[in-house]
């Protein structure tokens, strides 16, 4: 797997999780409380995050990526 493959799917985890971030502040204020739509974007968001997550052990696990200090 190139490095830029890995980099394009955790940002599209990323975008996938602001938007649904954005999604359940959206409905919560346009539903006010009437729907479960609001609640579902947001079980969706966190379902990503450990997703995401997971990912990334694996990744270390498998030897994909090295992790590596702030400096390089």
């Amino acid at each position: 797997m190139n490095d830029s493959l890995k980099t394009l799917l955790i940002v599209a985890f990323l975008i996938l999780i602001l938007w649904n971030l954005g999604a359940g502040l959206y409905y919560m204020l346009v539903d006010k409380g009437e729907t479960k739509r609001t609640v579902n974007a947001l079980t969706k968001r966190i379902g990503l995050s450990v997703a995401l997550i997971l990912l990334v052990m694996l990744a270390i696990w498998m030897g994909w990526i090295e992790p590596h200090g702030i400096g390089g």
